[in-house]
């Protein structure tokens, strides 16, 4: 757990702390514009309650899927049938439905292709000309009824229209598309192909076409897929078939369900031992890739079978390059889980993907006794050409990282595990309360692995972020594909901030973390609004935020805070001193404060945010013995103070 600094002072000096004025004068900072106490613009209801949690009538339709997928690597195609057996649970009948064409991003003449820059960017989607979805068949199942039908397709969405609406409050319907798509190369970073000495290694995702969510808020959720927002997508049960060439191995996620068909006994066997060990034990070792005695039959294909219970997606990796190790994950409940890693022999090594199961493991351990256990059992990192992606149960990292480029790769991938996987937030409308909330749960998981062996206690991430904060142009809030190329990376970094103040300077770590534990059990499994999360944090941690979720989340404010003054009682030290403290820009936080004394005395106190409702200056009187040698504000470089040179009196 984090450790709120100078505590024991703080509970000290503010009892001695005598408020005594307040001044009204103002640069840029307006308290009504921050403190207005109409930040919610709506009540609670009978599907979301008022204190953040689901109402007593909240719901969310199913889609449990059956696919049967074949790789055929002489022309890259992934040839497959989806069965979505989808269930109505809203109080709603549904006239049509939208499913997800997420590979239509890769169409030349998608909406991804025409808003990427011309020169490019991370998530790039042009030049792949065979790109797309071809839908060969479409049909529906409607009480026993059978009948094809003539989807509308548009860009990554597709429309069947019924005949007859599905009824509300449990009706289902049964849909079949027969499909196929070639596998880019460079899959907008998120999966792809990448060729090594021993073989292709195929990273497949956004593989199937899969249902749109239908919620209270927005009905259907239609965004199309455009590169950097990601997914929104029901929970259901995943049975899944993948046909390859016989040399390759298979993993993906959930559950290996014929491993008899597709291992040999000597794999079965070890992967028996690694589900007993907590150290990485190889399941096909590098002197063994590509040997036929590492499979059961050495010519045609096989099937392998894998199973996912209660998820929201499912991933898989194929390729005849594959290292294979894997260790025991040991869980908070004493339930077992296995994490394992599948790399080419290229990013092999100790400081490579030697570690990777190890990091993986402890990893998952780590979030699972702080935050929620993790559900599944199993989890899987893969080398390949993305760069850093996640799914269920398997997670995508570059294929050339090392030591702690890899650590941070690997908790960041599998912490998605928690945000959105469990906590099923809509990551194509607000890409913060996913990214942003693993990226602040990463940095527990370092400081706890290894005993920090990644950890950089000199980091001040609010250092960095008073520099990009001064040139930020939107708002968390904005939708990723309006946000800045430029600017995407404060959804990680801004978000993570936001909650280490939150947690250690306006909640503390008890009420945050008891508040931030909630607000997952909740959700977990469902499909959370920002509202849910933010009137969850106040209910279950007891504090109107209403003022900070409006200033690190709908807006670009900026934090200055000032040191103006320090003025002795009738001119005597001994009798104690009046300090003046200044709010210079719209942001505003508590004020911390650093005291040095002339008699080698030191004292460190905090001043609520309150101090700045009433206007942007505000004088305190502290019992100083002597002198005093100096008044800094943010002494640790706790906050993103844009403005550090006025910190500190005298200047």
């Amino acid at each position: 757990m984090f450790v709120m600094k100078h505590l024991s002072h703080f509970s000290f000096w503010m009892l001695g702390i005598l408020i005594c004025q307040v001044s009204f004068a103002q640069q840029s900072y307006d308290p009504l514009a921050l403190f207005n106490p109409f930040f919610y613009t709506h009540n609670g209801n009978v599907y979301r309650s008022a204190d953040g949690s689901p109402g007593p009538q909240y719901w969310q339709n199913r889609a449990d899927y059956e696919i049967h997928a074949t790789l055929s690597e002489k022309d890259t195609t992934i040839r497959g049938e989806v069965t979505i057996r989808y269930r109505n649970n809203s109080p709603d009948s549904l006239g049509f439905l939208w499913l997800q064409l997420d590979q239509n991003l890769f169409s030349p003449d998608s909406r991804g292709a025409a808003t990427t820059p011309v020169g490019g960017d991370r998530f790039d989607v042009k030049g792949f000309k065979r790109g797309g979805y071809h839908i060969h068949q479409v049909s529906i199942t409607y009480h026993g009824k059978k009948q094809t039908v003539q989807p509308i397709i548009s860009d990554t969405r597709m429309q069947i229209r019924l005949d007859q609406p599905i009824r509300p409050k449990g009706d289902s319907i049964t849909i079949q598309v027969n499909y196929d798509f070639a596998i880019p190369e460079y899959g907008a970073d998120r999966m792809g192909r990448l060729y090594t000495r021993n073989g292709v290694v195929y990273e497949i995702a956004q593989w199937y076409p899969r249902m749109e969510v239908y919620d209270d808020v927005m009905g259907w959720n239609t965004l199309p897929y455009m590169g950097l927002g990601e997914f929104y997508c029901e929970y259901g049960n995943f049975d899944y078939y993948i046909t390859a060439p016989a040399d390759m191995i298979v993993v993906g996620s959930g559950d290996l369900m014929n491993p008899e068909q597709v291992l040999t006994r000597t794999e079965i066997d070890r992967l028996q031992k690694a589900r007993q060990s907590d150290s990485t034990i190889m399941i096909i070792r590098e002197d063994e890739v590509g040997k036929p005695d590492t499979r059961p039959v050495h010519t045609g294909t096989l099937t392998w079978h894998f199973r996912m219970l209660n998820t929201r997606d499912v991933s898989w990796a194929a390729s005849r390059a594959f290292i294979w190790d894997a260790a025991r994950v040991n869980l908070p409940s004493g339930r077992k889980a296995i994490a394992m890693s599948a790399y080419p022999v290229e990013s092999a090594g100790r400081d490579a993907y030697g570690r990777s199961t190890e990091y993986l493991k402890h990893s998952i351990e780590i979030y699972s006794k702080a935050y929620f256990e993790y559900p599944w059992n199993s989890a899987v990192s893969v080398a390949g050409v993305a760069l850093g992606m996640e799914y269920p149960g398997i997670i995508f990292c570059r294929h050339d990282l090392h030591n702690g480029q890899l650590w941070d790769d690997i908790t960041h991938e599998i912490g998605h595990n928690w945000f959105p996987m469990i906590v099923g937030s809509n990551e194509r409308r607000y890409m913060w309360q996913d990214e942003g909330f693993n990226t602040f749960i990463n940095e527990y998981s370092t400081r706890m692995f290894n005993h920090g062996e990644y950890y950089n206690a000199n980091e001040r991430l609010a250092l960095y972020m008073a520099r990009e904060m001064q040139r930020e142009q939107d708002p968390l809030m904005t939708p990723p594909e309006a946000m800045s190329l430029n600017e995407y990376g404060l959804y990680y970094s801004k978000t993570a901030l936001a909650l280490d103040i939150l947690r250690n300077w306006v909640l503390g770590p008890d009420r945050f973390d008891y508040a931030f534990r909630t607000y997952i059990q909740r959700w977990a499994f469902k499909h959370p609004q920002p509202e849910d999360f933010f009137r969850t944090m106040e209910n279950a941690g007891g504090e109107d935020l209403g003022w900070f979720w409006k200033e690190w989340f709908y807006t670009t404010w900026t934090l200055d805070q000032a040191v103006d003054t320090v003025v002795y009682v009738n001119n005597n030290p001994a009798q104690g001193c009046y300090i003046t403290i200044s709010n210079l820009q719209q942001m505003a936080l508590p004020v911390l404060i650093q005291i040095q004394e002339s008699n080698g005395q030191s004292h460190f106190l905090q001043l609520p945010v309150e101090i700045w409702q009433r206007g942007g200056k505000w004088t305190f009187f502290y019992p100083t013995t002597s002198q005093v040698r100096s008044v800094v504000l943010d002494p640790d470089d706790q906050f993103p103070d844009v403005n550090r040179s006025n910190n500190q009196w005298p200047r």
